[in-house]
């Protein structure tokens, strides 16, 4: 799950990096840009939340263990 969070703050910086500094001089361009962006990032949140999901729907090894994230 670690490497999850970790990409999911990379695609953020990424995101934030290219708007304030790489941002296209046309504007109907830039702002489809920003809207595949917003998307994949939106969709990487539904990814996240389907492996937690998942992960919380196995049962624990014996009685003593709880699921770890």
């Amino acid at each position: 799950m670690k490497k999850q969070l970790i990409f999911y703050g990379v695609i953020i910086v990424t995101f934030i990096i290219y708007n304030q500094f790489f941002q296209v001089e046309d504007a109907k361009t830039n702002t489809i840009i920003n809207i595949l962006f917003a998307s994949f990032i939106f969709l990487y949140i539904g990814y996240l939340a389907y492996v937690v999901l998942q992960k919380l729907k196995k049962p624990a090894k014996s009685k003593g263990e709880f699921c770890r994230i």
